[in-house]
């Protein structure tokens, strides 16, 4: 029998009036008003054609949808199809309902692509058969539901048979759909069939899908209609529309399933995007020999490389690649089986990666001989991919080098400074498989997600053994040091998402024998039970047994001064980071100063790039040996006590600020005077307690104890951060800031009479009014005056604040007056504007706001915009309004994370400082900021 197997027709403006004028009847329109309310929903339009979008409507169309039409107007081959936009899906999540009118608007495409196709969805003697896809702005690899095949039925599987000239490959899509549509619409347990399929193989004595012939199929098809009938409480549909209709609802509700929500919170995506939904006519890779489906990369996403990166697999369809399911060959096969699609493939890789300007991922399928293009993206790619690929395209000319440091970022800068394992170190090697996703990863072995998500909460690390993985697995691949799967490739679901979260993984190892049930591996004879240490490296694919020791990266040589970056040197990737980091420099507004506290710290941040310290905790330098001497301190009944105390600290204050200052010879150095909450330099209550009773009970009396326990009575507080700490504990304590004032004005002259070019600033912690301010600068000032007068050298100490109480972002304008720079400790406004106690809520119920989308990310770990942002861009403005030369920073945790730099750039501070080892990230995303601020500027 000859195959009336028609490829679909160019479009042309017959197919697009017919839909123009199935929309236009009802009134509709293309255009989307930009405010438009939702629940306003007349004249919208919800369906697109791929031949009327474009790749800038990715808010409308999804990612997915608006890159079909990107590559339909290329004039690429694609196979027809439509979108339903975000906005249908936002309402029917809003509503627990479709729109009204997009039934209609469905059924008027779906009526020109019969059309166009020249068959019906279904129809019994020669059926349309679709895909059902989701499609979200941002690529969400395998978090939401898709279904292949629809139309198929009982009637309609003997039709497609009989065009297709193939039983098999009919009964094969059959089974598909049923499966799917099963997990997917009906939510069936897909255990169940995977179970079902591999008694069918074990029956025949067989190991892949492909030696199950068409006889095998239909008892499979017979059985899976059993599963779906048990389970889901009703028949499989054998209405095309039904089963469409379906679909497309499952695939709107999967945005908001447990995975879809995990991923989402893990990318920091927003939940209120929903997804668009992609009808596609299917093309067919299970045709057999000559058919296949695969993935391909402009550039190899690892590393970066150009050359022919990919996945392809023979009769297949393209679930098949990314679930890992059967291994793939490299594309570059791809050649030899079918040169005439691989070279249409390469000229189609070229023309993409030319028009998006970056590496695109590509899924593909070739039907009988018949190169037909299913999606593509800007691939994701790992940190040094990231890197490497940027520079090479500012080389070809492609982009500018503004544009290639937008192609990067923080986090991946901070992926690059993880250590790597010891080549010289003695392993064992257990096996090796492809390099997915770099790396150097050590922890226990676990075989499934429940585990490595309970160990790891334990305190374990962990490493995920899997014979492949599955959206299922997210939480257990977040909760994992690095994935490990004995199947797949770089495209396959492993491979994606841990390069999207910059986890280590290595894929397709096919001499692990992984036995989930027994949870233990096998390799070679050596049997790895659950819990035996593993290590893994994703730069290379192997597998070692036990720990192997890990070394400083590359790159963290390169900031360190260990290894140089010239344009020949032979390491690449630090040749890349360099290329940028010199960029940002050139371009960022912001300064990058370090929170150190003694003088290695302070010389490992300057090696790392900091202009400054932007804080110096001096409490820090009286903990261990040194914390008694504070604590007397505190508890001097007697002024000459506390002066004993002040003379014991004072020459040892002085000499910590020497050796910072000369450290950070030429860069400023922001001192905050002693902001220690008491319970830290007090002894324990309960522990002096205890003591004291015990000795009582001897008749073995402590006079010192028992004051001392009298004491901390008298000081101890319920909250001790809330307490007796910063500008209350100086103004309390007399003496305690003087004496601190005068070692650093003491340390600024012994540097300048050595010739040196100190530059203090001293900093007057937790002020919440203004008055507090002016009690202790006047205080240091007759200080500083002093030791002017008695050194004979000229001290120029500027004096400012923290702004870390609400109430001192709100009187800033005030508090302006007496002070020559404000710094604002986020650590400490986070914690009071939200009225939390961070040691506290973290642990008990930030992972429930978490997962109920009250929190996108820890207001501690990415600065609250609203809330203390709101009170930072105020204090900004009324400081500023009051003293326009006021120097502005910030000093908590947030100065190193890439987002709150962000913020920090705009609200027009002039410096952020942050831990050492965050010091690139901020220079990086400071310069990301600028560049991004005078886009926006020329826009």
């Amino acid at each position: 029998m000859t195959a009336k197997w028609a490829c679909p027709k160019a479009f042309d403006m017959g197919m697009f009036l017919a839909v123009r004028a199935a929309t236009e009847l009802r009134g509709e329109s293309r255009a989307v008003p930009e405010n438009q309310d939702r629940q306003d929903l007349r004249g919208q339009k919800f369906v697109y054609d791929f031949t009327e979008g474009n790749r800038d409507l990715k808010d409308l169309l999804g990612g997915k949808g608006a890159n079909l039409a990107e590559m339909t107007n290329l004039g690429l081959p694609v196979p027809p199809g439509f979108t339903i936009t975000t906005e249908a899906c936002k309402v029917y999540l809003d509503s627990g309902t479709e729109p009204a009118a997009l039934r209609d608007e469905v059924s008027a495409h779906l009526d020109a692509l019969e059309q166009r196709m020249g068959k019906k969805l279904g129809q019994a003697n020669d059926p349309l058969l679709v895909s059902v896809r989701s499609g979200a702005k941002f690529s969400m690899p395998g978090m939401m539901d898709t279904v292949l095949n629809i139309g198929l039925s009982d009637e309609s599987v003997v039709g497609l048979a009989q065009q297709a000239g193939d039983e098999r490959f009919a009964w094969d899509s059959y089974r598909r759909l049923i499966q799917m549509f099963g997990k997917t619409v009906l939510d069936v347990d897909g255990d169940l069939f995977e179970e079902a399929l591999e008694d069918a193989k074990s029956a025949k004595n067989v190991t892949v899908d492909t030696d199950l012939d068409a006889a095998d199929l239909k008892k499979l098809v017979k059985q899976y209609k059993k599963i779906v009938k048990s389970e889901a409480g009703r028949d499989f549909p054998q209405d095309p529309r039904e089963q469409m209709d379906l679909a497309i609802k499952a695939v709107f509700e999967s945005w908001n399933g447990d995975r879809a929500r995990l991923y989402r919170r893990q990318e920091r995506i927003p939940n209120n995007l929903g997804t668009a939904v992609n009808i596609c006519s299917m093309v067919f890779g299970n045709l057999g020999p000559d058919s296949g489906t695969g993935v391909a990369f402009t550039r190899d996403p690892a590393s970066g490389q150009q050359g022919v990166y990919g996945d392809y697999l023979q009769n297949a369809q393209g679930e098949d690649v990314v679930a890992g399911i059967r291994n793939t060959v490299p594309l570059a096969e791809l050649e030899s089986i079918d040169k005439a699609s691989y070279d249409r493939l390469m000229q189609i890789m070229e023309t993409l990666e030319n028009h998006y300007l970056d590496l695109c991922d590509i899924e593909f399928t070739v039907e009988r001989g018949q190169l037909w293009m299913l999606q593509t993206r800007v691939g994701k790619r790992t940190a040094g991919a990231a890197f490497r690929i940027a520079t090479q395209l500012v080389d070809q000319g492609l982009i500018d080098e503004a544009e290639a440091l937008q192609r990067v970022n923080g986090a991946q800068l901070a992926q690059l400074m993880f250590p790597r394992f010891d080549e010289d170190a003695k392993v064992e090697l257990l096996g090796r498989g492809i390099a997915a996703s770099p790396g150097a990863a050590v922890g226990k072995a676990v075989f499934d997600s429940y585990t490595a998500v309970k160990w790891s909460r334990s305190g374990e690390q962990v490493i995920l053994i899997r014979r492949e993985t599955n959206p299922d697995d997210l939480d257990g691949m977040i909760a994992a040091q690095g994935i490990l799967t004995s199947r797949g490739g770089k495209t396959s679901h492993a491979a994606v998402v841990a390069r999207g979260m910059g986890k280590t993984c290595v894929c397709g190892a096919e001499d692990l024998e992984v036995d989930t049930k027994r949870r233990r591996m096998t390799v070679n004879g050596t049997v790895i039970e659950e819990g035996d240490v593993v290590s893994i490296d994703g730069s290379t694919g192997k597998v070692y047994l036990g720990e192997v020791p890990v070394v400083p990266s590359p790159v963290v040589e390169y900031f360190e001064g260990r290894m140089h970056a010239g344009a020949d040197d032979a390491n690449e990737l630090v040749a890349a980071v360099h290329r940028i980091m010199a960029y940002a420099d050139r371009v960022r507004r912001l300064r990058v100063r370090a929170n150190a506290d003694n003088a290695e710290d302070a010389l490992r941040a300057r090696r790392f790039g900091a202009q400054g310290i932007g804080l110096c905790r001096t409490e820090h330098m009286f903990l261990g040996e040194r914390r008694g001497m504070v604590e007397r301190l505190i508890l001097a009944d007697t002024d000459e006590e506390r002066s004993t105390a002040l003379e014991q600290l004072l020459p040892l204050q002085k000499a910590d600020f020497i050796e910072l200052f000369e450290a950070m010879d030429g860069l400023p150095v922001t001192v905050r005077l002693l902001d220690p909450p008491l319970h830290e330099f007090l002894p324990d209550i309960t522990e002096l307690s205890v003591r004291v009773a015990l000795a009582e009970s001897r008749k073995d009396h402590n006079e010192n104890d028992l004051r001392l326990l009298q004491a901390v009575h008298r000081l101890h507080e319920q909250n001790p951060m809330l307490g007796l700490r910063g500008v209350r504990l100086g103004l309390v304590i007399p003496g305690l800031f003087a004496m601190q004032v005068r070692a650093i004005a003491e340390a600024v002259a012994d540097r300048l009479n050595a010739k040196g070019d100190p530059r203090a600033e001293i900093m007057i912690p937790l002020v919440g009014t203004v008055q507090e301010l002016e009690i202790v600068r006047d205080e240091a000032e007759k200080v500083i005056a002093e030791v002017r007068a008695a050194r004979g050298v000229e001290l120029k100490l500027a004096l400012g604040t923290m702004i870390e109480l609400p109430r001192a972002a709100l009187t800033a304008g005030q508090i302006a007056e007496a002070a020559e720079f404000f710094s604002f400790g986020t650590n400490d406004l986070t914690q009071t504007v939200w009225g939390f106690s961070r040691d506290d809520v973290e642990a008990s119920f930030f992972t429930a706001y978490l997962e109920k989308g009250i929190f996108g990310v820890s207001p501690f770990e990415t600065i609250d915009r609203d809330g203390v942002g709101a009170l930072v861009r105020s204090a900004v403005e009324a400081g500023r309004a009051t003293r326009p030369d006021l120097k502005l920073g910030v000093c908590g945790e947030h100065g190193g994370d890439p987002e709150s730099v962000h913020f920090f750039h705009e609200v027009g501070l002039d410096y952020v400082s942050c831990s050492p080892f965050r010091i690139p990230v901020a220079r990086l995303e400071a310069g990301r900021a600028a560049a991004q601020s005078k886009g926006s500027d020329s826009r």
